[in-house]
């Protein structure tokens, strides 16, 4: 049965699967190293702020790479996390899921081997998800006037 690619993360889905399982196709035309430097080159392209990759093998199975990144703001955000997802699929052919854009104040992108976090400042501050994933990155300095 087709509905049976989509579930293995190695056999890439068509549109037609990915729409009807909700789920998003991993190509296999490109390795995780190429990904994530796509991935990178596209958040500066965007001019994201304080990006840092974390990375995952060993840690997690959901992913071998995340990219944690900022945007000024919430239209900031929301194209980020636009360009990214068109530029993986011009060029990689890599249809990926995304979740959040509407509000722009955090979006996430999973793009197989590596996921991809975009925030506002404000809310990546609050979250400082790179705390739970990054032990090093706990020690990064606050912005001035916060604890």
């Amino acid at each position: 049965m087709k509905e049976e690619s989509a579930l293995d993360p190695h056999t890439p889905a068509t549109a037609a699967e990915t729409s009807a399982t909700g789920l998003r196709p991993v190509s296999g035309d490109i390795d995780g190293k190429t990904l994530l430097s796509a991935i990178l080159a596209s958040l500066e392209d965007d001019k994201a702020e304080d990006v840092i990759t974390i990375p995952l093998a060993g840690k997690s199975e959901m992913a071998d790479h995340m990219v944690v990144a900022t945007g000024r703001s919430s239209r900031q955000v929301g194209a980020i996390a636009e360009h990214l997802a068109d530029r993986l699929k011009q060029d990689h052919g890599m249809i990926v899921r995304s979740e959040g854009k509407e509000l722009g104040d955090w979006v996430l992108i999973d793009a197989g081997d590596v996921i991809v976090h975009v925030f506002r400042p404000e809310v990546r501050e609050f979250y400082q998800i790179e705390k739970m994933w990054a032990p090093q990155a706990a020690a990064r300095p606050s912005p001035a006037g916060t604890a």
